[in-house]
């Protein structure tokens, strides 16, 4: 372990996450107009955010932090993978990690790796239909857009909000602390598409005030001792490729997951690479 990883990710084992979440949630939704356009200056500054890309540029349009941030884009900035079988970026970000899920095992970073099983809240019968499927995790910094897409049209099958901790997501992080991403707090969204089953799995972090989705609004907080599970056997939500499916209040991590011999990755796509909402990263197979 290297110095910069025990001073930047020891200390947060002891760190009361949620608290310091709940409060940066108080500080993001301030309406004082000063300090708002101050903390929006200096992240903006600090993290080259593209302010010419918002559909709203003028800082007065946002009545606090937290608009800014998931703010939209100019109409047509974004343009979705036209080709019927292209698979979409659904945010924003970097690629962390690409590949397939081997024998229920899916590559965090460098001597750690998880299960699909804990990801997905520990439900057999839900993991079971990404074995030895493919999955591709994308980290959104502070600079992104940090509204999420769907990669291809789905019908909602089930939503699970599962609990854990709030570990920053950054590299240092992800290269550090095992099984990172399956103990995280996170909102798993299963979707049955064209390609069979397809999971979105929004992972939490340290000073993300909230999940959201399009059908629910918010779905954390309120934080949890146990999962919650909600299923769409009647009228389910149906969402097309590249519409907006959910958001991060402050930034964090999104997870794609795809079945068995049913999509692949486009060849360029690989570790440190930076994607943009909409850019083919792969296809469905017929």
């Amino acid at each position: 372990m290297s110095l910069k990883q025990i001073c930047t990710v020891l200390p947060q084992y002891a760190l009361p996450h949620h608290l310091l979440s709940g409060w940066m949630a108080k500080l993001t939704h301030c309406r004082n107009k000063t300090w708002k356009n101050l903390f929006i200056q200096a992240i903006s500054r600090a993290y080259g955010v593209n302010l010419e890309e918002a559909k709203y540029p003028n800082l007065d349009h946002y009545a606090n932090f937290n608009e800014f941030f998931t703010r939209e884009l100019k109409d047509g900035i974004r343009p979705i993978a036209a080709a019927a079988d292209a698979i979409a970026c659904p945010a924003d970000g970097v690629i962390s990690q690409v590949g397939t899920i081997q024998d229920g095992r899916i590559f965090q970073a460098k001597g750690h790796e998880y299960s699909a099983l804990e990801l997905l809240g520990g439900d057999a019968e839900r993991a079971a239909a990404f074995e030895h499927g493919s999955f591709a995790t994308i980290y959104l910094s502070p600079k992104d857009y940090h509204r999420l897409h769907m990669p291809l049209s789905g019908t909602l099958t089930e939503m699970v909000h599962i609990p854990g901790r709030l570990f920053s997501v950054n590299n240092a992080t992800v290269e550090t602390v095992p099984n990172l991403f399956a103990r995280n707090e996170r909102v798993a969204c299963l979707f049955e598409t064209e390609a069979g089953p397809m999971a979105l799995v929004l992972v939490g972090a340290i000073f993300v005030s909230s999940v959201e989705t399009v059908w629910h609004g918010v779905v954390t907080p309120p934080s949890i001792s146990a999962p919650r599970t909600w299923q769409y056997p009647d009228k389910p939500p149906m969402i097309d490729k590249g519409a907006e499916m959910g958001r991060f209040n402050m930034g964090s991590t999104i997870i794609v997951l795809f079945g068995k011999d049913v999509t692949a990755w486009n060849g360029e796509l690989q570790a440190g690479r930076a994607v943009k909402l909409g850019e083919a990263i792969g296809r469905v197979l017929k």
